[in-house]
């Protein structure tokens, strides 16, 4: 059963009425087929009223900032999405174009559409277009957080700690798997012309992607599959390989110890409900499972809950807290020992061996260990001419290389690294009361030569 809290009906709870000719599911956010509520509430409604369903997906060309490398991974996940669709006999329907008109477009005889909820400016401008125009009853239904956003917290917090109880508290409440029902029309022969239902050619995914990326310039990343069989795997992978030390290595660059299922997330690819249940039936230590679980629920939803609720998300003067602007505008003339433009730090030419491992691993691979990511941008602020300029890099750096770049994680990083969700620390040059961090910290904690030892590695094999 999908829990009320996850159901969102525009204009008031829908009619059930004779209207329409099919149920449409306009899936945006997540891009999977098993443990996605919105399809299983759209299947439940095709099989209530007696009709076709269709499920639709949009690619949209000029998604801000997106890539070469972030269509090429989302495409494996919609290949896969067609293919598991096609196992129960419902239709898909992939279009290219503008995704407020092309939805209403497909929706122009639906009887009732569902969608699933997304939360990043854009996502919710899509909805919220398409939910004034649309005459047959819309529903959202929410799968891509633990505890839905709303029912989480009534507003932006402060930090993890307000956050962590809140959510903790609810988190049994909404460990709702979802089954999805057999579709009516599974074994049906659609040879009515009142119930057909187009259907797209087989998705290429590397010919797609490379018509519909606008954006050339960043290479997908050959070894690093998407869609939700590569998730499946690579979830069964760590737990069986790599939970049980989480608790211990996971901070630990050289260790490698991490789950590589953010991207995953970020597309919607895996369900975090999916997750917490395999981590919670595993036989690791009950603090590995902890430490696995503050970083994909509570400090996720955190990210989450600041770009559904701070709608400044991507700006500085909106992501950066009063008191960490103040700051660093009190330290503003500080003399810096050294400085780097964007370009010098794309291509990782820094004096910090360190740092340009960290550059050149997300820009090999498209992901950063967390650890560094945190390194990495306490040196673009060290290193810019203007807190307001590293903000700038930091956010377009990651957003052009990381697969999972644009996301509420990435962008609440970035903010992270200015002082959000963070507090004042010893006033020092440059950084002012915001958190520093230095190489001799890398040095002192890990094995750091060998971290970067192993991205050179990877640059050979390119």
């Amino acid at each position: 059963m999908i829990h009320p809290d996850r159901i969102r009906h525009y204009h008031g709870a829908p009619p059930i009425s004779g209207k329409g000719r099919y149920v449409c599911y306009w899936m945006q956010q997540a891009q999977r087929v098993e443990d996605n509520h919105a399809l299983c509430f759209a299947i439940e409604k095709a099989n209530e009223l007696k009709l076709p369903l269709k499920v639709a997906f949009v690619l949209t060309p000029d998604f801000p900032e997106a890539n070469l490398r972030h269509y090429r991974f989302m495409l494996d996940g919609i290949a896969d999405v067609q293919r598991l669709l096609a196992q129960k006999g419902i239709p898909f329907v992939l279009e290219t174009g503008d995704m407020t008109a092309s939805i209403l477009a497909l929706a122009r005889q639906a009887a009732w559409v569902v969608t699933d909820a997304g939360y990043l400016r854009i996502q919710r401008q899509w909805r919220e277009a398409v939910a004034k125009k649309l005459t047959c009853a819309f529903t959202i239904v929410e799968s891509d957080c633990m505890v839905p956003v709303a029912a989480a917290y009534p507003k932006e917090a402060v930090g993890a700690r307000v956050l962590r109880s809140k959510i903790m508290k609810k988190l049994d409440v909404y460990l709702d798997l979802v089954v999805l029902p057999e579709y009516w029309m599974k074994n049906a022969t659609l040879s009515n012309a009142a119930h057909t239902v187009d259907t797209s050619p087989p998705i290429q995914p590397e010919k797609l992607a490379a018509r519909a990326a606008a954006i050339k310039t960043v290479s997908p990343v050959a070894d690093f599959a998407g869609g939700e069989s590569a998730a499946a795997e690579r979830l069964k992978q760590f737990v069986s390989a790599a939970l049980s030390d989480y608790g211990i290595l996971a901070r630990d660059p050289v260790a490698q110890c991490r789950s590589d299922l953010s991207a995953h997330l970020h597309f919607g690819q895996i369900s975090p409900v999916a997750v917490v249940h395999a981590v919670r039936e595993s036989d690791a230590p009950e603090a590995a499972k902890a430490a696995f679980i503050e970083q994909v629920v509570v400090r996720r939803e955190l990210a989450v809950n600041f770009v559904y609720y701070n709608t400044g998300y991507d700006r500085y003067d909106g992501a950066v807290p009063a008191w960490a602007r103040q700051t660093l505008t009190d330290h503003q003339k500080d003399r810096r020992p050294y400085l780097y433009g964007p370009e010098a730090l794309e291509r990782a030419e820094t004096h910090d061996p360190y740092w340009n491992a960290a550059q050149m691993e997300m820009v090999i691979t498209g992901r950063m260990h967390n650890y560094m990511r945190m390194y990495w941008g306490k040196k673009i602020i060290e290193w810019s001419p203007s807190p307001e300029a590293a903000f700038e890099i930091m956010l377009a750096l990651n957003n052009r290389y990381e697969i999972d770049g644009r996301d509420p994680n990435g962008f609440t990083g970035v903010a992270w690294c200015f002082g959000r969700h963070d507090r004042p620390w010893a006033e020092r040059p440059v950084f002012g009361k915001i958190r520093y961090m230095n190489a001799a910290g890398l040095e002192r904690k890990f094995k750091i030569s060998r971290y970067v030892e192993r991205i050179r590695r990877l640059g050979n094999n390119i």
